[in-house]
């Protein structure tokens, strides 16, 4: 059983987040390529942990977000869309924390491409596997939580798209919990 477990867990390699979050030893960083504010401080932290990184930013936020130095890799992209097409190429789960509308945009568009099996993914995640996760701080989604309960109730999903969101009151939490799921798949 534990040969298994370390096996199906090593699938679990990338993670991309939005906005950020703390990530554990022998998880890799997909992120926004920011250099300042919290992105920037996860990069490093995850860099001086030993982990690969790669930063997907537009062309026209360069000036504004890469402003120090940055860490490992920076892939330039021409605008948003190809931002999170760019991600999800190289991410096997995503991380948002509390934020905005575009947190919110990017979170609905990949829980969209999850539900439509559009993820370029191994077959080991299909969109009722496929998890994206909510750092949920101090309950902060739990209105959106239960808006898409709602939608769930109303029939507009079915319960695998509703499975495709897990939530946790905070980043360890919740990438142990991804693990667990992608395990015991």
């Amino acid at each position: 059983m534990e040969e298994e477990k370390k096996s199906t867990a090593s699938k679990f390699k990338t993670i991309c987040v939005f906005c950020g979050s703390n990530v554990l030893k022998n998880i890799d960083l997909v992120y926004g390529g920011e250099s300042i504010g919290l992105m920037g401080l996860i990069s490093k932290t995850v860099f001086n942990g030993g982990r690969n990184i790669i930063g997907v930013i537009p062309k026209a936020l360069m000036g504004r977000e890469i402003t120090g130095v940055t860490v490992r890799e920076v892939k330039p992209v021409i605008d948003m869309y190809h931002r999170k097409t760019e991600m999800g190429s190289y991410t096997d789960a995503f991380i948002a924390l509390p934020r905005g509308y575009g947190t919110l945009e990017e979170l609905f568009e990949v829980i969209s491409w999850a539900q439509l099996d559009i993820h370029n993914k191994p077959r080991y995640i299909t969109y009722a596997l496929f998890h994206i996760g909510l750092v949920n701080v101090d309950g902060y989604y739990n209105s959106l939580l239960s808006f898409i309960d709602k939608v769930l109730e109303k029939g507009f999903i079915n319960l695998a798209a509703w499975q495709i969101i897990i939530s946790s009151s905070n980043a360890k939490e919740l990438i142990e919990n991804i693990k667990v799921i992608i395990i015991n798949f």
